[in-house]
C-alpha cells in the first residue's frame, strides 16, 4: 500500500470518529434537556396529587395481603423470553410490601367548638 492512501484512510476514520462523538453528545444533551423539562413539568403538576404507595415490585399497596404482606398479583411473562408462542402468567415474586406506608386517618374534634378552656 502506498502511504498516501493510508493517510487518507486514517483521516477518514478520524473524521468519522469525531463526527460520531459530536452527534452522540448532541443527542445526549437534547435528551437531558427534554428530561429536565419533563421533570420540571411533573414537579409543577405533581404538587396536586397524593403520593401513591407503590412497592418495589411496582404494584400498589392494595395488591398486597394485609397479614403476610405478599403480593397477590399475576405478572405476564412474554413468550419471547421463554421461547413459547404465547405469554404465560405467574405469581409476583415480591416477598413483602416495601413501599411507603400511608398514614392512618383519625378523627379529631375541632378546637373552635367553644368547649376548650
Amino acid at each position: 500500500m502506498e502511504p498516501v492512501s493510508m493517510v487518507v484512510g486514517a483521516v477518514i476514520a478520524v473524521v468519522g470518529f469525531v463526527a460520531g462523538r459530536q452527534v452522540t453528545r448532541r443527542q445526549a444533551r437534547a435528551s437531558l434537556t427534554q428530561q429536565r423539562q419533563h421533570e420540571q413539568q411533573r414537579a409543577v403538576q405533581g404538587g396536586h396529587q397524593q403520593p401513591q404507595p407503590l412497592c418495589g415490585c411496582g404494584h400498589h399497596l392494595v395488591f398486597h395481603d394485609k397479614s403476610t404482606k405478599k403480593c397477590q398479583t399475576q405478572v405476564v411473562i412474554p413468550g419471547r423470553w421463554t421461547g413459547q408462542a404465547g405469554s404465560t402468567y405467574r405469581q409476583c415474586m415480591c416477598q413483602g410490601y416495601r413501599g411507603p406506608i400511608p398514614l392512618d386517618e383519625y378523627y379529631a374534634p375541632d378546637l373552635t367548638e367553644g368547649n376548650n378552656p
